[in-house]
């Protein structure tokens, strides 16, 4: 009888016998059939970080012992220099790091290890912390002004009705300092807190803060660290190491003991919202549901709160609680919009730059003061153009523009990430004269230096951020005032607090109030109003200069007069005309496939099954704006109804239904198909 071994094989194997693209489709095909079967095997690939320490051996830890050390190591000038720069370090530190004591004592390893064969010193591998912080031993405390300590009476009264608070406190007036009064009750309950930022570049400025208040039991979690970094964050919360947690959306997925506080500042901000890839959650609501499931309290500030959250709170949802003054003797800034149609017809304006906001720099770097310029668009300039015939470069994978990075000197897509080189003949025409439109951060900065060569200027977005912790230096640079003129996109204006701001240029603004979306008007007056808040929050009065062409959008009167109350009163009335948000639940399906008239019939075939179901407008299936993305065409339908939870379970479940029959339809199993509630 033949007796064979059959070997287990990889799926990374089984791509190698057949195409890639049908392996799990085979596999699958195999399982349903009996014929194979499937296990996963999971490795941990963690690996604790260690590093050499140096010990005096025990021999020498007696002084008549050290002293004769001292007469033997007399003729070896080197050795006596390593152990004498020992003894400086270990009277700092218990623990001497091998690398620090070769460094003080300009050292080889070989020299040392002279020492350790001499049985003078002892090397051990010692386990550490990949996250390192300085210690901090003074502790400020964290006293509340009148207005705040009003605030935190009704906080209390919120939590005690089992209520979210909804905080909304105009920029500078101190929220931070009522997340930290109620940090610190929480920690007295012994009970962990979890403190959410939209942003990485926050958590540079508040880690300090926190650290400064609360001492050293604070982790930090956020996408730019390593695997390895945030197994040992894990690790440390689910050991209770930690007692307060900062971080990105993620921060939420990690595995509190005993949560008692959550803080989701700036909840207004659109990076709390997932989009890809899946699940395409929404962090504010996710720490909502986290916060009731595990009995803690959450807190939810802005000072430009979303539709949503403020609607719950006038409907009594959530519980609103109001700081309507700065902190101290700051004041609002004053708001000064500039009519870029008018000053090009004038000619008063420079490149990019009008005179009234070149003046008004001037200024401010005369009287030793900061200054902000802020342009949500990356590189130098957004899109290229033939001056001939009007070509301008596509990216060959997506269907948007090429931005120009200068730094790069190529052609970036900010879609699909893909690079090309910087096209100087026109392929169209064969004309020389391609000539850059519009302009992002990278050209802002290189104009202000040409207007301003003796200032100091730093560009603070993502293409800056490439290097680890970068933005932690930056921030720290300018809060130092090392940094006259910071230049940056909507980072700049997320929460920071910078003091000796007193001036905030917005280039050009309407690039912020011109997408098809019905929360543009929402979104601009936010984004706006945070970049405004940064300017003037200590004694010095802040000003404000918004360089835009379309002065008559429904926001500016609103803006200028900071009021958000009356912005939203406004708003809502065409929300509630044409049942948006936060009237209705919206659900976005979207299609996607590599061939264009597939996905067009997948989303017609998809927009007929779902166009019966009850209480739900349907809008499509069409085109979005960008109609490829990565090669792949998409199509979208977009469904409106009410917010009545039982129905919209119901719907969720036909929803999916109906795409589980589109997936095993012929020619339609190849199509991709993403759910994104409440887009």
């Amino acid at each position: 009888m033949l007796h064979t071994t059959i070997k287990d094989i990889t799926l990374d194997e089984v791509q190698q016998i057949v195409q890639p693209s049908s392996a799990w489709k085979i596999v699958n095909s195999l399982i349903e059939k009996e014929l194979v079967s499937v296990y996963e095997n999971l490795q941990e690939n963690y690996q604790p970080k260690k590093v050499n320490y140096v010990f005096l051996h025990e021999q020498y830890q007696q002084e008549a012992e050290l002293k004769k050390l001292f007469t033997v190591l007399d003729k070896a000038p080197k050795q006596l220099n390593i152990l004498l720069q020992f003894l400086h370090l270990h009277q700092k530190e218990t623990d001497v790091l091998q690398t620090e004591l070769l460094k003080l004592s300009l050292a080889t390893s070989s020299q040392l290890q002279a020492l350790v064969q001499k049985g003078i010193f002892v090397v051990k591998k010692i386990e550490i912390d990949r996250l390192q912080y300085d210690k901090v031993d003074a502790i400020e405390p964290n006293i509340l002004n009148e207005l705040q300590a009003s605030a935190y009476t009704n906080i209390l009264s919120g939590f005690a009705e089992k209520k979210p608070i909804l905080l909304k406190g105009i920029t500078g007036s101190g929220k931070t300092h009522l997340y930290f009064k109620l940090i610190e009750d929480c920690i007295a309950q012994g009970k962990q807190a979890l403190y959410l930022l939209p942003e990485i570049a926050l958590t540079a400025q508040i880690i300090r803060k926190l650290r400064s208040t609360f001492g050293n039991r604070i982790g930090i979690y956020h996408s730019r660290f390593s695997n390895n970094e945030r197994v040992e964050v894990w690790h440390k919360i689910q050991h209770r190491e930690v007692d307060i947690v900062i971080g990105a959306r993620s921060a939420l997925f990690l595995p509190f003991i005993d949560l008692g506080l959550i803080i989701v500042d700036e909840e207004h901000d659109t990076s709390y919202k997932q989009m890809d890839p899946a699940p395409r959650y929404q962090a504010r609501d996710a720490a909502i549901y986290l916060a009731h499931q595990m009995q803690a309290n959450i807190i939810l500030g802005s000072a430009t709160p979303s539709f949503e959250s403020y609607y719950n709170a006038q409907q009594g949802k959530y519980k609103l609680v109001e700081l309507n003054q700065r902190y101290g003797t700051a004041t609002l800034p004053e708001i000064t919009i500039i009519d870029s149609k008018k000053t090009q017809l004038e000619k008063t304006q420079k490149g990019i730059f009008s005179t009234q906001l070149i003046n008004a720099i001037q200024a401010s770097l005369t009287q030793k003061k900061q200054v902000i310029l802020f342009q949500n668009r990356r590189g130098y300039s957004p899109f290229s153009m033939c001056s001939t015939c009007g070509w301008v470069p596509h990216c060959k994978y997506c269907d948007v523009s090429l931005t120009y990075h200068k730094l790069t000197d190529k052609l970036h897509c900010h879609y699909c990430g893909s690079k090309s080189a910087y096209v100087k003949i026109c392929p169209a025409c064969g004309g020389h004269h391609i000539t850059a439109k519009s302009f992002g951060t990278e050209k802002i900065e290189d104009d202000i230096k040409a207007i301003f060569p003796h200032a100091r200027v730093q560009r603070f977005d993502w293409d800056a951020m490439r290097i680890k912790n970068k933005y932690s230096e930056i921030i720290r640079q300018f809060e130092k005032k090392e940094i006259d003129i910071l230049v940056g996109t909507q980072m700049v204006v997320k929460g920071l607090d910078f003091e000796h701001v007193n001036l905030v240029g917005v280039l050009s603004a309407d690039s912020l109030l011109s997408y098809p979306d019905f929360r543009v008007n929402e979104r601009g007056f936010q984004l706006l109003e945070q970049v405004a808040g940064r300017a003037g929050r200590k004694a010095d009065k802040g000003h404000v200069f918004i360089q835009m062409y379309k002065t008559d959008s429904p926001i500016i009167q609103h803006l200028q007069a900071h009021d958000f109350t009356g912005f939203y009163a406004e708003e809502m009335i065409t929300r509630k005309e044409f049942n948006y948000p936060p009237y209705t639940r919206m659900i976005k399906i979207i299609l996607k496939h590599k061939i264009q008239a597939t996905v067009s019939a997948a989303a017609q075939m998809l927009a007929q099954e779902i166009n019966q179901l009850p209480n739900t407008i349907i809008f499509g299936p069409a085109e979005p704006g960008i109609a490829r993305i990565r090669n792949q065409y998409l199509q979208e339908i977009l469904l409106k109804t009410n917010k009545d939870t039982e129905l919209n379970k119901a719907l969720k479940k036909i929803i999916k239904e109906k795409i589980a029959i589109l997936s095993t339809t012929k020619n339609f199993t190849t199509v991709t198909v993403q759910i994104d509630v409440d887009p």
